[in-house]
C-alpha cells in the first residue's frame, strides 16, 4: 500500500470540525494519481442485501469503500474528499457517523467531507451512500 501524500488542515479561525469527523481543507500535490470511487451503499454482500440498521449500513458502506479503494491500490487513509448522503438525516445519525469515522480513521486525520441529507437514495432500503476521491503517488 502506498503512503498518504495529501495533507489536511483546519484553519484556526473557523469552526473546529475534528469532533465531527472531518477536516476543512485537503491539499493534493501536482504529481498525484487521483482515484474516484462511486457512491458505496451499505450492502453487506454481492446480492445487495441491506440491513434496516443505520449503523450497520454505515459500517458496510465504509467496508465497500475500502474494498473499492484497495482494488485501485489505495485505502481509507488516501481519501482526500468524501461526500456522504444520508436519508432522513438526524443528530442521532450524525453521532453514529462520527463514531464509525473514528473507527475508520483512529488517528483522527479525517478527509474533507460534505454530508448531504436526502429524502431517498437509488435503491429501496438504502440509508447511506458514500463516494470518495483518493490520491496516491503517480
Amino acid at each position: 500500500m502506498t503512503t498518504k501524500i495529501h495533507t489536511t488542515s483546519n484553519p484556526g479561525n473557523i469552526f473546529n470540525p475534528q469532533p465531527f469527523g472531518f477536516s476543512h481543507v485537503a491539499q493534493v500535490p501536482a504529481n498525484a494519481k487521483i482515484i474516484y470511487i462511486a457512491g458505496q451503499g451499505g450492502e453487506s454482500d454481492t446480492q445487495g442485501t441491506l440491513s434496516n440498521d443505520f449503523r450497520t449500513q454505515v459500517a458496510c458502506a465504509l467496508q465497500n469503500l475500502r474494498t473499492a479503494l484497495q482494488s485501485a491500490g489505495a485505502d481509507l487513509q488516501h481519501i482526500a474528499k468524501l461526500t456522504t448522503l444520508v436519508v432522513d438525516h438526524s443528530q442521532e445519525k450524525l453521532q453514529i457517523i462520527i463514531e464509525e469515522w473514528k473507527k475508520a480513521w483512529p488517528d483522527e486525520l479525517y478527509p474533507v467531507n460534505t454530508l448531504i441529507p436526502v429524502p431517498r437514495l437509488a435503491l429501496d432500503g438504502m440509508l447511506v451512500e458514500i463516494d470518495a476521491t483518493a490520491v496516491v503517488t503517480a
